[in-house]
């Protein structure tokens, strides 16, 4: 299915592609899900994978919850602009090194349960309107929601395939 581009695509993508990942995950054993990946790649397991797809559910969260109060949120953070993003993400490795993979499960559903709300709250037009937002810039909202769900579903279920093809 291409890019999302509607309420109705982005809900049905995301949630397929949320599926995917978590059915896909699930299904394999317990010893494979901790299993380490190959060394070039920055997430080592299945953990940093999804505690990064969490921690991206936050940002955007936070960049939803500032920009609706009427002011300019740190996007992507406060830290890093867009030319920093891997660095960004070497610190949310950091950051969830020590979480159990267990855990990593919990939060990321909890997140996308919390995105996939906002999503329900707003009609095709909030979510689709380029610049309706002023914290959005020349951007769609929906442009933030799509990057930090089905696209990364899908970019997370691709690494983990990736990883487990070289090993």
């Amino acid at each position: 299915m291409p890019r999302p581009q509607t309420k109705k695509d982005l809900q049905e993508l995301s949630g397929k592609n949320y599926t995917k990942l978590m059915d896909y995950i699930n299904g394999l054993p317990d010893e494979e899900q901790r299993r380490e990946f190959p060394l070039e790649t920055m997430n080592r397991n299945i953990r940093d994978v999804l505690a990064h797809l969490y921690h991206w559910h936050l940002m955007v969260l936070e960049w939803y919850e500032v920009g609706m109060r009427g002011e300019q949120p740190d996007i992507p953070s406060k830290k890093y602009n867009w030319r920093q993003i891997p660095q960004l993400n070497r610190d949310i490795w950091e950051k969830y090194n020590a979480t159990p993979l267990e855990e990593a499960k919990v939060l990321l559903e909890k997140s996308h349960l919390d995105i996939m709300g906002l999503v329900d709250r707003h009609d095709n037009d909030a979510l689709f309107e380029r610049g309706r937002y002023k914290w959005t810039g020349n951007n769609a909202l929906g442009a933030y929601l799509v990057s930090c769900t089905s696209s990364h579903y899908e970019w997370g279920l691709k690494l983990i395939r990736r990883a487990r093809k070289k090993r």
